[in-house]
């Protein structure tokens, strides 16, 4: 079977400074990884982030052993700036959650939370 996706969320945060947008697009997949299984896809400044089970289930290590729930992934995140970033995350617990959030220079942080379709 081929993967399906299907887009479950479709949004953009707007920087009135320069009218840029930073956009968020976030997939539901039903074959992601090495194991085919499905998983949740967001994309946002032309970079992918595969919630996938394999690798859900190092990030929940990585976050027990760091002692925190919401874990950030630092090197999937742009947080250059203080005044504008992207920041993803991996909520931990049932159900296991990945959380966007979005500022840009003119906006308040805006955030979003989507149930992962698995359990590590």
């Amino acid at each position: 079977m081929a993967n399906q996706i299907t887009v479950i969320d479709n949004w953009s945060v707007k920087d009135l400074e320069d009218g840029s947008s930073l956009k968020v697009t976030v997939n539901n997949c039903t074959e992601l990884g090495n194991q085919s299984l499905p998983g949740l896809q967001i994309q946002t400044m032309g970079t992918f982030i595969n919630y996938e089970p394999n690798i859900v289930e190092q990030l929940v290590y990585k976050a027990g052993k760091a002692g925190k729930t919401e874990f950030l992934l630092e090197d999937k995140s742009w947080a250059v700036h203080e005044d504008q970033y992207v920041k993803h995350y991996l909520i931990t617990g049932s159900p296991l959650k990945a959380r966007v959030v979005v500022k840009t220079r003119s906006s308040r942080p805006v955030s979003k939370e989507y149930d992962l379709p698995f359990e590590v």
